[in-house]
Order: structure tokens, then C-alpha cells, then sequence
């Protein structure tokens, strides 16, 4: 590919490039496959609402403590943010090949989540806890960053303004603190041989209540094979009792992400 920075580009020589189309990032991602090897390549403008060097910071911390790809490269010009990573092998939890054994996929992303809740959060800077969010949510409306286009269809033609006021008077009164993903989603998640074999997209990761993964996990389930299999996804995650109320409100919060 022509423009990238020419430490990045001797380091992709040799690899045929597939976009990768899945998922509602700002960055593009390439497959790129080698003769030896295979990577992964964002390429996300440099004025984006994310950071892309939040993933690439998250992905060095994680290091030993998660499956998560490595970085091969991080580098940036005036137009984009660059991060080139190996591969998790594997196909994602959303792929139709799993609609033959869609209750075992349910106990991999189950126990999978329970493996990103167990991480020790000793040495960890990366806070997501409510009032950070709130407060970046709230940065987001007030500059136009918050897509009102692509709310919830029970949330669909609302302002986020005042989407933002009921974010602020529903805001629960205690959070359960664990090492969260932030957008467990089904093609976050990596399967090999029909276990988790690792996760993606963890600019997100951080502290914050269990709730941030659940809820998105649920949603992401009842979209891909139907709300009769969330059951099992708890059930492997052993959350039997589920909070409703923290349920819709992480649905809510994440309008703004």
C-alpha cells in the first residue's frame, strides 16, 4: 500500500492485503498474509475519536496476562495512526460456521469472559470506571462526536443530549471493579479448534464494573444467533441472577462509544 511510513513498509513486503469489513471501528483493518506468517494492520485517521495508540498502549500491558496480539509497529504521520500486530489464530464467535453448536460456542465466550474478569489489575492505569466514562461521554456530546445515527432502534431518533441526562440520572449507586474487555463482543472473541484461543479491538480494556462486558456479550449474542442463547452464555459465565437495571444502563452508556 502506498503512503505508509517506510519503517512500516519494509515490515509488510511480501504480504497480499485483504480489508477486513466487519465491525463499526473508525480504522481499517488489513489481513495481511505472508509466506511465513500472517498480520493484522489499523490504519485509523489521526483526527479519529478513538486513539489508536490506547489499544497499542493496552496491548503492551497485556502482554503475558491475556491472549492479545502483540505489536510488531506503531508509527503515525500527519494524516494516520498505524499499529501492526500478529495474528490470533482463529476464527471470531460471529462467523456462521458456529450455527451447528451455537449452545458450546455460549460456554466459550462464558468461560472466556471469566478469563478477562480473573486478570490482575495490579500495575493497571487503564480506568474505565463510571465517572470516567461519563465524563467522556459527555465530552462527546457537547462536541458532535456521539452518532445519533446509530443508536439502539429503541433509542432510535433521540437526541444524545438528552440521551446523556438519562445516562446521568440512571447512573448506579455501586460498581463491581474487574478487568473488563469494553467491547465483548462476538468478533472480538477468537476460537481454535473450538475454544477461545484469544481477543481483538482491546483499545477499550480496563477497570470497570463486570457489567461493561456483559451487557454488550448479551447484545452482541441475541444479534448474531438469538435471544434463547444468552442463557447459556450466563450460565457459563455463572451469572444465573442477572441485574437488569446495570443490564440496560451499560446498553445505554455504550450509545456513546
Amino acid at each position: 500500500m502506498k503512503g505508509l511510513p517506510d519503517r512500516l513498509s519494509k515490515k509488510v513486503e511480501g504480504f497480499s492485503w485483504k480489508q477486513m469489513t466487519i465491525g463499526c471501528s473508525e480504522a481499517k483493518t488489513y489481513f495481511l498474509q505472508g509466506p511465513a506468517y500472517n498480520q493484522y494492520l489499523k490504519i485509523q485517521p489521526a483526527n479519529a475519536v478513538e486513539n489508536l495508540s490506547d489499544e497499542k498502549d493496552r496491548l503492551v500491558w497485556l502482554q503475558g496476562k491475556l491472549a492479545v496480539p502483540e505489536v510488531i509497529d506503531y508509527d503515525n504521520d500527519h494524516q494516520n495512526k498505524y499499529l501492526l500486530m500478529t495474528e490470533v489464530k482463529g476464527i471470531n464467535a460471529s462467523e456462521r460456521v458456529h450455527l451447528a453448536n451455537v449452545t458450546d460456542l455460549m460456554e466459550q465466550v462464558g468461560a472466556g469472559l471469566q478469563v478477562i474478569h480473573n486478570v490482575n489489575t495490579t500495575g493497571c492505569l487503564f480506568d474505565q470506571t463510571l465517572e470516567i466514562k461519563i465524563t467522556e461521554a459527555n465530552r462527546r456530546v457537547q462536541n458532535g462526536l456521539a452518532d445519533e445515527e446509530d443508536f439502539d432502534w429503541e433509542r432510535k431518533g433521540r437526541k444524545a443530549s438528552k440521551l446523556f441526562e438519562e445516562l446521568l440520572f440512571k447512573k448506579p449507586s455501586n460498581e463491581d471493579l474487574v478487568f473488563t474487555h469494553g467491547d465483548y463482543c462476538l468478533p472480538n472473541i477468537i476460537l481454535n479448534k473450538g475454544e477461545v484461543s484469544g481477543f481483538i479491538d482491546v483499545g477499550r480494556t480496563g477497570i470497570a464494573d463486570r457489567y461493561q462486558d456483559v451487557a454488550l456479550a448479551v447484545r452482541s449474542i441475541a444479534f448474531n444467533f438469538g435471544k434463547e442463547y444468552i442463557s447459556y452464555f450466563l450460565e457459563a459465565y455463572g451469572m444465573p441472577d442477572v441485574d437488569e437495571t446495570k443490564m440496560d444502563y451499560y446498553h445505554l452508556m455504550d450509545e456513546f462509544f
